[in-house]
């Protein structure tokens, strides 16, 4: 594989990969694809049909349009391989007398969680993805979903001389996320185990929030993955990955990658380094750099800390043991300062030594006590321009993280 700094299209581009798509792509002769924020997939038999996810509400119609033509038969089941809404948003174009919905191993729970908390997690994903999705308006609300059959650990399915193993292969995304593997052909629907992108850090934990996605249990699934040798990877995103040889040396990269980061994490812990050292000081050893486009290698250290140690750093102290945070004694600060201007001042000058850090932290507080302080806001929004310059726009979360924060701050000003 290339560099991984170009591989593949940039993540923004995938998730709009479909807007204008006008003909479902052929990925063989019995599979074909319909691009979306998750792609859809539809798998021909004999006998009828099947699809592996069927994409997102909003653009149900358009993906059902496009899969219509290589229809060949009544629609026997849908696989659904995880709960998000842009992998199960178009079941109710698809459904048909006789079809089934397969999940995975606790679909429904987490289904219930995702949208029960969407009070929660819908701002949160807003903030982030509104902007890179364009959408004017708020999406449809999702379909409500009970699957037919539930997977435990593996199940086969038999259809127009077809065999589709259903294989539990969790914490990609999602406790409940499946692999979908046609032995005879040596094909597998990853879905979003590997992330968004192949060949890439995994998001153990996306800052829209979620339940944190265990390092071991991914390495596992990859694992399982792997062991398959399959010749074609169809994930949710992008392009299949086809080449038994370059399937099998890019995962036995990307688990060498991933358990690098495990390891560094574990022996820092060791050695009594605390997690914002860890997290400043990582850097890929030649030749183990994957790519970083949705999950960052830095991140995945602070969610393998706190897989492995939990919640409490020590080194916050007794304050971390009471919901009484930091920001509570703010105006104390400023006060004590002699105004929220001197802090921003303050903070302009570690702009301007090069800490742009630093100087949003000052600003954190002198905003904190006077949230309409304009120089304090301009201050922050010029730390944000430098840290959104300095990153290159190579993680697209971290991108939309530092865009959302100086669209607000230009609000204000």
């Amino acid at each position: 594989m290339s560099d991984v700094k170009d591989a593949g299209p940039k993540l923004a581009g995938l998730v709009r990969a479909g807007d204008e798509q006008a003909e479902a792509i052929r990925v063989t002769d019995f599979i074909f694809q319909a691009n979306d924020i998750s792609n859809a997939y539809l798998v021909t038999t004999a006998e009828g049909d099947v699809m592996v996810n069927t994409g997102f509400m909003d653009n149900a119609e358009r993906t059902k349009r496009l899969l219509a033509p290589h229809r060949a038969g009544p629609l026997a089941f849908v696989i659904l391989t995880q709960s998000h809404a842009d992998h199960y948003g178009g079941l109710p174009e698809f459904l048909e007398d006789g079809t089934q919905v397969i999940g995975g191993p606790g679909f429904n729970e987490a289904l219930a969680d995702m949208n029960g908390l969407q009070a929660f997690f819908g701002p949160r994903s807003r903030k982030l993805w509104g902007s890179t999705l364009k959408r004017g308006s708020t999406p449809k609300p999702p379909p409500h979903v009970v699957p037919d059959i539930l997977v435990d650990r593996r199940l086969t399915l038999e259809l127009g001389g077809r065999t589709f193993e259903l294989i539990s292969t969790p914490e990609g995304e999602t406790v409940d996320s499946l692999t979908v593997w046609l032995p005879k052909e040596k094909i597998a629907f990853t879905g979003n185990v590997f992330g968004p992108v192949w060949l890439s850090m995994p998001f153990l934990n996306t800052l829209r929030g979620d339940k944190p996605r265990l390092v071991r249990n991914y390495l596992k699934s990859l694992e399982t993955i792997r062991d398959l040798g399959a010749e074609i990877v169809i994930t949710g995103h992008g392009e299949a990955i086809v080449g038994k040889e370059r399937i099998r040396a890019d995962l036995d990269k990307l688990h060498a990658a991933v358990s690098h980061v495990r390891d560094y994490t574990l022996e820092g812990m060791k050695a009594g380094k605390d997690v914002h050292t860890l997290m400043r000081e990582f850097a890929w050893p030649e030749g183990l750099e994957i790519g970083e486009f949705h999950g960052k290698a830095s991140w995945a250290v602070k969610s393998i800390w706190r897989e492995y140690s939990g919640w409490l750093h020590y080194e916050d102290g007794t304050t971390a043991l009471y919901g009484v945070p930091r920001s509570s004694i703010d105006a104390d600060l400023v006060e004590l300062a002699g105004g929220a201007g001197k802090l921003a001042r303050r903070a302009q000058e570690k702009l301007d030594g090069g800490a742009a850090l630093e100087a949003v932290h000052l600003t954190d507080i002198a905003l904190g006590a006077e949230p309409t302080n304009a120089e304090a806001i301009a201050v922050r929004k010029a730390a944000h321009e430098v840290l959104l310059a300095e990153s290159g726009g190579r993680n697209l979360s971290e991108t939309m993280w530092l865009r959302s924060e100086l669209a607000e701050m230009e609000a204000k000003l």
